[in-house]
């Protein structure tokens, strides 16, 4: 049973088109909406765009977990932390996959900085690590990520991220590096209750996967969600309820063969006392 795990995971670890190590898409936020993250601005953004910290005003502190297609062996957990400072705003996020036969982790320290409250730009140093039980030991590797997000006109935002572009390599076994993933999307809020957000991602030798979502806030703590991404197909919905400053989001994704991937995200905030004085 632990073989066949084992195997599973490392199957879908390249069903998302990667030959492991992947870049995991993490909070129930952005997985219900396609994880058409790019272009968004909160905590999570220090897993997805680190650019969109520059725009993050409160402490925040974030926690998910995705029991992916109902199996334990395969799931992902996440936690992101977004510290303001006077100069921009320190993010930390760690997720790991797997279990204790086989794991992916990945642990990363991010910088961000707007430019006034049309531009921003991050970086993030990542520490990548794999590990498989039974004698076959652990690797790891550090990795690089960058992007930017930039809000041209009142309501659009377009956002940019690019992963690894160095080809950092976990093993010296066939030349294999880590993927190089370039993503570019947008998003445009028709009003304050109704938002969409488009994606798309380029492993640089694999076919480009494109998502979609949208959010509608019914009330001012209650939020709809619904999203599709391509290659896998994955339909995805889920909703937000806000109380007071701790957020709580639930997230469905559906694959029409392997089935339901449930997901659970936990945000609290802390205003910073003069956000003002935080560009």
């Amino acid at each position: 049973m632990k073989i066949l795990c084992t195997i599973l995971a490392g199957l879908i670890a390249s069903l998302n088109s990667l030959a492991g190590n992947e870049d995991y898409p993490i909070g129930a936020r952005s997985s219900a909406m396609g994880n058409a993250s790019v272009s968004l601005s909160d905590v999570w953004s220090a897993q997805h765009n680190q650019a969109g910290l520059g725009f993050v005003r409160d402490y925040s502190a974030g926690a998910c977990y995705e029991n992916r297609f109902l199996l334990k062996e395969l799931s992902i957990k996440g936690g992101a932390i977004a510290v303001p400072v006077k100069g921009g705003t320190f993010g930390l996020c760690i997720t790991s996959f797997g279990y204790s036969q086989y794991s992916e982790n990945k642990y990363s320290l991010s910088f961000s900085k707007s430019f006034g409250n049309k531009l921003s730009a991050g970086i993030a140093l990542d520490y990548l690590s794999t590990k498989i039980a039974d004698g076959y030991g652990s690797r790891g590797a550090f990795a690089a990520e960058a992007g930017i997000i930039a809000k041209p006109l009142k309501g659009l935002t377009f956002g940019a991220h690019v992963y690894n572009p160095t080809r950092a390599k976990i093993t010296t076994y066939n030349n294999e590096t880590l993927p190089t993933i370039i993503k570019l999307g947008a998003e445009y809020a028709f009003s304050d209750k109704v938002l969409i957000a488009i994606e798309t991602d380029k492993d640089i030798s694999q076919k480009a996967i494109f998502k979609a979502g949208i959010e509608y806030k019914i009330v001012k703590e209650f939020y709809l969600r619904a999203g599709i991404s391509t290659k896998p197909v994955l339909s995805s919905f889920g909703f937000g309820i806000n109380i007071k400053n701790l957020k709580i989001d639930i997230a469905t994704s559906y694959h029409q063969i392997l089935g339901i991937s449930p997901q659970l995200g936990l945000t609290y905030n802390i205003p910073a006392k003069n956000p003002s004085k935080i560009p």
